[in-house]
């Protein structure tokens, strides 16, 4: 059995969506949550969906007691769905090529420090983009510059607005990520 914890930031329609996907798989368990938001969605979802969720702050990153949590648990993949934060090395280190997160935008456009969420459904929308899409990859130290492991796209027309944008993404996301990420699990043992 391959344990996951997820990180997010936000509304956690992402993390619940693997929560569900992998609810009576043999090979994959979603262990633990973690968050840095003590506003986010995913906390009451963490609580509906009974995955034990631990809050952490960016000292608590930085200083390798997230690494501690994650290897008391016994995890063996990182999944960051709407996670807002850089990734610290120690955490890039102790979890080699296993780290996986998914952006909004068909990376390398629209990626980097502050390109998340909103910021980037107005950016396609302002640049007149004809397409867009999302993005899976591996997780490094920089901004949505790891190795590509899976893109989809959907058309942009020029009445939509970053809102319809945003859930046109979704939708890829919510369809496309737990596959891939199982796909990816599985295959790395």
């Amino acid at each position: 059995m391959k344990n996951l914890a997820i990180f997010a930031s936000g509304s956690g329609s992402n993390a619940e969506r693997i929560v569900e996907y992998f609810a009576t798989s043999q090979e994959v368990n979603v262990k633990l949550f973690l968050c840095n938001n003590p506003e986010a969605g995913v906390i009451q979802r963490a609580e509906k969906l009974q995955i034990p969720l631990v809050m952490f702050d960016r000292p608590a990153f930085k200083s390798g007691a997230v690494v501690k949590i994650l290897q008391e648990n016994q995890i063996d993949w990182v999944i960051l769905a709407g996670f807002l934060w850089l990734v610290p090395k120690n955490v890039v280190e102790a979890f080699p090529n296993k780290i996986i997160n998914i952006h909004p935008a068909l990376l390398p456009k629209f990626g980097g420090k502050g390109m998340y969420g909103h910021f980037v459904h107005e950016a396609v929308v302002e640049n007149k983009e004809t397409e867009s899409g999302i993005t899976i990859h591996f997780v490094n130290e920089h901004y949505d510059e790891g190795a590509v492991i899976f893109q989809a796209s959907y058309p942009v027309i020029p009445t939509d607005t970053p809102e319809d944008v945003a859930a046109k993404g979704q939708v890829l996301e919510h369809k496309h990520f737990p596959e891939v990420i199982e796909k990816i699990v599985l295959e790395n043992n």
